[in-house]
Formats: structure tokens, sequence, C-alpha cells
């Protein structure tokens, strides 16, 4: 193999439905062309290519992770970004460390705002640096609403959904929206006109009832059916509940509200529910039970990482709100805090961890490593209408791969078949 793009890597190759202890991926034109056991590798005809290569039983070989849910790192805020020059700095920073595909998150601010940084995201997209945007906001609960800014918090508007689609120019993917919110559900409503538009939505940041959550979740299953919206030639879905739990009315068995319908859409396959299993916005007991309940080809793990991603605990900005990140935790800044007494103050603003860390920590609490892989890969890459592009290492697919060591952590990251710097992980 001579072109760019050509490689192989052994190891102990991460597959979907089991771990192949001695494997090899073999890559050419930034495509794979081989995944499998050494054995079939030979058997195959790639003796001479994979022969040489040493054995590493000491490495896992994954494919790029997918992160539906990223606001930054690197010092970076991408709902913040004046060019797309300093975005990129955020995109590279979680690219070192396996994300190869991201979708960039905006959060809830003024209409002016929202459509400035979608068509400063967009370029990364034209690029191909990103996969697309997201938006958190801004039709949200008042008193959901986290860490965003209640002053911008507005009714559903099908004008804006319109308008940000036009600057984002076609590459928002998902929007995240409250079903209580009104102009949000219903014929003429905000999840129409997403579907209408190709963007997915996702049910998040609500104190709506059970109710009201399974009038939007069958609304939206019910036109992605009949209608198969697409993006970039791809269909789309199923829909998904931003990170499940965090930014919810809780779950209590008299008054179950959005977590109860929503494990049931994922149980039954309308739904896939984002978790940050990060060990700070849920127990990992909560993690490991909810891969028990649906299983993990309806679970997406994210970051929800902010500016503060891969960089030390201080102050930082998250749209137009101020946060104070200390011990790691991101929390919504009161007035006058500082990174040392922030401890237990505010709502948390997103995460400071890599996708890599998120799979980590989830098999740490007990979720099994190719259940973890699979909700950081295949399942993602599923919801974008990218399976067997990213998310998965099969013949055809993009030659995006992580290798990392026997505890989870980059050694190498090749992107469209091209080593990614990784120095400083």
């Amino acid at each position: 193999m001579t072109d760019s793009g050509a490689f192989v890597v052994r190891g102990r190759l991460v597959q979907p439905s089991a771990v192949v202890d001695d494997g090899v991926v073999v890559a050419s034109g930034g495509r794979v062309t081989f995944a499998g056991s050494l054995s079939e590798a030979v058997a195959t005809g790639y003796g001479p290519a994979v022969e040489q290569m040493p054995p590493a039983p000491e490495t896992y070989v994954l494919p790029g992770l997918v992160d539906l849910h990223n606001h930054g790192g690197g010092g970076v805020s991408f709902p913040d970004v004046a060019s797309a020059e300093e975005a990129m700095a955020g995109v590279l920073e979680h690219r070192r460390h396996g994300t190869t595909t991201l979708l960039a998150s905006l959060v809830t601010a003024q209409p002016e705002v929202l459509l400035s940084r979608a068509a400063v995201l967009a370029e990364l997209a034209v690029a191909g640096e990103i996969e697309g945007l997201h938006a958190e906001g801004p039709f949200l609960s008042y008193r959901r609403r986290g860490a965003h800014n209640p002053a911008d918090l507005q009714e559903g508007s099908v004008d804006l959904v319109r308008d940000l689609t036009k600057a984002a120019r076609g590459y928002l993917r998902t929007m995240t929206i409250a079903p209580e919110v009104p102009g949000v559900t219903g014929p003429g409503g905000v999840a129409e006109a997403l579907i209408e538009a190709g963007v997915l939505p996702s049910l998040g940041h609500t104190d709506g009832t059970t109710e009201q959550a399974e009038a939007l979740i069958e609304q939206v299953t019910a036109a992605l059916r009949a209608t198969a919206p697409r993006a970039a030639g791809r269909a789309l879905g199923p829909m998904t509940a931003t990170h499940l739990f965090n930014g919810m009315r809780p779950l209590h068995h008299r008054k179950p509200g959005p977590i109860a319908a929503c494990l049931a859409a994922a149980a039954r396959g309308d739904m896939v529910v984002e978790l940050i299993g990060d060990g700070v916005h849920l127990d990992a007991a909560t993690v490991r039970s909810v891969f028990d309940m649906v299983g993990s080809d309806h679970v997406l793990l994210v970051t929800d990482a902010m500016a503060a991603a891969g960089v030390a605990d201080g102050r930082y900005e998250l749209g137009p709100m101020s946060v104070v990140v200390h011990d790691g935790v991101a929390r919504v800044a009161t007035a006058g805090g500082t990174a040392e007494d922030a401890g237990g103050e505010g709502p948390i603003a997103g995460g400071t961890a890599h996708l890599i860390d998120v799979v980590r920590c989830a098999v740490a609490g007990g979720v099994p490593l190719v259940d973890a892989v699979r909700s950081a890969t295949s399942v993602p890459a599923r919801v974008l209408g990218l399976t067997g592009e990213v998310g998965s290492l099969e013949p055809g697919a993009r030659a995006d791969v992580l290798v990392t060591d026997a505890d989870l952590r980059p050694v190498r990251v090749l992107r469209h078949g091209v080593n990614v710097d990784v120095a400083g992980t």
C-alpha cells in the first residue's frame, strides 16, 4: 500500500457484537477495506500487509467516535466563536481524543446571535471538519432551563427555525425542544417545521408531563415514518432525547413526567436517549440501568462538552452565561463566584470530558465495552443517517480509527485514513 490513506492497525478490535482479540483493520484511499481477525485477513489475501505488524494485545482498536452534543473544548466555546478558525481549535481538541465526527452545539441566545454563530459553524460543516450543527434551544422550559439564559427563551417560532436552517446552510442536524412550550407541537408547529427542513427534533429541557412528551414523540415518530426526512441525501432518525434526566422533571411514581415517556419510547425503538455518562451528570448505576432497560442500540453517549474540556479549571463563557469550572465540574457562575467557592452553586453547565472519557466511565460503571462503544459510534451514526459511512469499521466505511491503550486512553487517531496529531492527550 502506497497511497496516503493506506494503513494497517493491529490490536483488540472492538466490533459491534464482540471484541476480536487479535484483529486488524486495513484501509486504502481513506476507506476501510478489511476489518476482522488476523487469520481472516490472511485467508482473504492480506497476509503480506498484516503479518508484518507486531501483535498488540494491550491496545484496543475502535471506530472513530461520534458526538452529537458538544459545545466546545480546548478553551473554545462554539456558541461564542467569531470565526471558523477559532471554532476549529475546539473541534481539534476532541478529534485528538478520538471524536472524528462531531455536531457543534449552540445554546439559547437572541435570534440574531444564533443566526450569526450558525453561519460561522456552517463554514466548518461545508469544509467537512464537522458533520453539522445542533441547536439546544431557544424553545425550552423556563423551569428546566439549566444553564440557558432565561431572558432568551421564547415560544416556538417556525420563522426562526427556517432562518436558522438557512443560516446553517442546510447543516442544522438536530434541535432540542420542550413539548409543553407553546408553538412546538401540533400542526404548523416547530416540530413539524424541523422535520420538513430535514432537522431531527430532540426532546429536552422540559418540565412537561408524560402525556405532553408522548404527544411530541408520537408526532415526530409518525412524521419520520411517513416522510423519511433526509439530510445530505441520508434518512434521519429516530428522534432523540437530549441528555435524559438532566434538564427534565424528575421521574416520580405519581408524576412520571417526560422521563418515563422517553424510556418507553426507547424500549420500543421510537427514540434514542442521550446520556452524559461522565460521572458528574449521572450516577454510574443510572447509566448502567438505562442500558439494561432499553439496550445499547437505543442509547447515545454524549459529552455536552463546553469550552473547559481538556483545559484547566476557571471561568468560561457558554453563550450569554458565565460558567465557573471547579474540580472539572462546570456550573453557572453565581454573583461574585470564583472557581474555588463555586462548589454546589448554580446548575451544571455542560461537561468537561471527551467522549472517550465518557466511554471509559460507562465501562467502569458496569456497561459492557462493546455496548459502550456502540453507543458512541454506530448508534449516533444511525441517528444522523450515516450508517456504513462513519461509526463502524467495515469495508467501505470512512477510515476513522481510534487506537487506545488497555485503559481506553487514546494513543493514535486516524480520520479519513490520515493520522491526527494526538500530542497533549
